[in-house]
This record gives structure tokens, C-alpha cells and sequence, in this order.
């Protein structure tokens, strides 16, 4: 995500003299949430990983790409927040040209991994629902493992270029600011992948209505009527006719519920990540694009540069937090008794 540094001002005073950026009270609100955002990032991904390896109701292989998914963001939160953090509060790069060099390659190639990780996600997902009995089969961990393998491999390519062309002077850590650069690292990060989710997370919504029309207009019996006995021989018409028409929208009311409950988790999804990524890259490739003139305010952009590191913190609560066998597993491990129900 690091094409920011690109920025004149995004990476501080370049003589890394004068007053410090933002006021003591900035600086401490800025440090709690930054903190507060690594913290996050970091627990929240490693319970994943530690859940999925530990449980033996999650080792499907799909749960591959989200041990991969954490293993990125959990990267993120040792190796790139911290400077991050360091940076903004400083005011200009304390590090070293060596440091800033790998730091930016790093920043590209785990922030585009991860993006990387939500698109392959979504393909799964569709094949999943699209292709049910072939795929089943076909989903074995070495098919999941190529997936991922060339996730990371293209977020390494994407990632090269800073890591080649970078030159970093004494007290400032800035990518090239050339504008092919700046839109193709925005392309293969974020507007490819954000496309391919929206298209993806759309048909699979519009395949799930449609299956949804067709559990209405079935005649099935209401599931909370299962172990009743039918309707007696004797039973008036108008009586069979209530009970026909109460079992219909009982099973209606099931539908309808699950249809939002699909909806709602679709919505969170797709949300959290455009709410999360798209302003950073919209303002960042904009700028390359057309200049000064269409640069926002150095704080604005700031506040769109961290949002995006948010995206880390948020995944492990889209993509677990739905699954009632990773609730199982996050509540063993943090030692939450399980509410039983009658």
C-alpha cells in the first residue's frame, strides 16, 4: 500500500529538521489508534491461525487461504506498522535508505497479498456455490496451495519495482513517483481485485435469490412442522386450507430470514473492504494522474492511508466471526463458556 510515500509530503520534512508534524494532543491520539489498529491486527489474525490449527472441524481446505490471509496481516502489523507509525509521528524517516527500500517492498507486497487473498476468497466462494459437486471434489489442499502460491506471486511483482528503483535519501522514504507505475500498482492492488469481488459477490447473490424464488414456490412442509403428522382424512377443506396457508409463510419467514442473514454477511464483505481501500487508492492514483492540483490535504490523506492498514484488523472479524465453527474455536481459546440453550 506504500505508493503513499510517493507523495511530497505524505513522507515528512526532508531535511528531518524543525518542529515536530502534529501537536503533543494529535500525537497522542494518533499513537492510541495506531496502536490500537496493530493490536488489533495482530491478536485478531493470530487467534485465526492458532483456531484453524488447533481445531479439527476447520481443516477444510479452503481455510487456507484465510491461514494465509493472517499470516499476511499479521505480517503487516510486525514489520510495516510499526514505521509506519514511526514516520507519521516523526515527521521524516529515522531508519536508514537500506531499511526504507525492503520496508516499502514489504509494505506493497503484504498490503497487495492480502487483497489478493479476499479476491481468491470470493472465486472460491462462486466456484463453491456455482460448481458444488465438481469443485467439492476438486478442492483439495494442493489445488487451495496454488491458488495462494500465485497470490503471493503476484504481489511480489507488484511489489519489485519499489524494491529495485527506490532511492531513498538521508531523511525521507518515497517509491517512484512515475505515473505508469503509480497506475499499475493501483490496477494489480486494488481496482482489479475490487472488480472481480463485485462481480463475483453479485452472481452469487443473484444465484442465491433465484434459488431462493425456487424454495417459495415449492410446496415443502415448514421445517418447524417436521414430526407432525399430516393434515387427518376428515379435516375440513377450509381448516386444511388455513393450515397449507400457515405452513407457507412459516416456511417463507425461514427463507426470507436466511436470505437477509446471506445478504447482510455479502454487504460486510464487500463493504468493509471498499470502505477500508478505496479512498487511499482513489486519491493516490488521482494525484499521479492529473497532479497538485488534485491532491487532497496532507491529514485527509493520512486518514485515508490508515484506514486502509484498518482492513488488516477488520478481516478476521468479516470472515470468522460468520462461521459458527470458528465462534467454537475463538471461544475455547480465549476460555468463554459456551451458552448452552434448551
Amino acid at each position: 500500500m506504500e505508493p503513499a510515500r510517493a507523495l511530497p509530503n505524505t513522507s515528512g520534512n526532508g531535511s528531518g529538521t524543525g518542529s515536530a508534524p502534529h501537536s503533543p494532543a494529535a500525537t497522542g491520539l494518533i499513537l492510541l489508534a495506531a496502536l490500537a489498529v496493530l493490536l488489533a491486527t495482530l491478536v485478531g489474525n493470530v487467534l485465526v491461525v492458532v483456531a484453524i490449527s488447533t481445531s479439527r472441524a476447520l481443516r477444510a481446505p479452503q481455510n487456507l487461504f484465510l491461514v494465509s490471509l493472517a499470516s499476511a496481516d499479521i505480517l503487516v502489523a510486525i514489520l510495516v506498522l510499526p514505521f509506519s507509525l514511526a514516520n507519521e509521528v516523526m515527521g521524516y524517516w529515522y531508519f536508514g535508505g537500506v531499511w526504507c527500500s525492503l520496508y516499502l517492498a514489504l509494505d506493497v507486497l503484504l498490503c497487495t497479498a492480502s487483497i489478493g487473498h479476499l479476491c481468491a476468497i470470493s472465486l472460491d466462494r462462486y466456484w463453491a456455490v456455482t460448481r458444488a459437486a465438481r469443485f467439492n471434489l476438486r478442492r483439495s489442499p494442493g489445488r487451495v496451495k496454488g491458488m495462494i502460491g500465485a497470490v503471493w506471486a503476484g504481489a511480489a511483482l507488484v511489489a519489485l519495482p519499489p524494491l529495485l528503483r527506490a532511492r531513498p535519501g538521508s531523511r525521507e522514504c518515497q517509491l517512484s513517483q512515475e505515473t505508469w507505475y503509480v497506475l499499475a500498482s493501483c490496477a494489480a492492488s486494488f481496482f482489479a481485485p475490487c472488480l472481480v469481488m463485485v462481480a463475483v459477490y453479485c452472481r452469487i447473490y443473484h444465484l442465491t435469490a433465484r434459488r431462493t424464488a425456487a424454495l417459495l414456490a415449492a410446496r415443502a412442509p415448514c421445517p418447524a412442522s417436521t414430526g407432525k403428522k399430516g393434515p387427518e382424512v376428515g379435516m375440513p377443506g377450509w381448516r386444511r386450507r388455513s393450515q397449507n396457508q400457515s405452513m407457507l409463510l412459516c416456511r417463507r419467514r425461514l427463507v426470507r430470514a436466511r436470505e437477509r442473514r446471506f445478504t447482510v454477511v455479502l454487504a460486510v464483505v464487500m463493504g468493509a473492504f471498499v470502505l477500508c481501500w478505496f479512498p487511499f487508492f482513489f486519491t493516490y492514483s488521482l494525484g499521479a494522474v492529473c497532479g497538485e492540483g488534485c491532491r487532497v490535504s496532507k491529514p485527509l490523506f493520512s486518514f485515508f492511508f490508515w484506514i486502509g492498514y484498518c482492513n488488516s484488523s477488520l478481516n478476521p472479524l468479516i470472515y470468522t466471526l460468520f462461521n459458527r465453527d470458528f465462534r467454537a474455536a475463538f471461544r475455547r481459546l480465549l476460555a468463554i463458556p459456551c451458552q448452552h440453550r434448551t
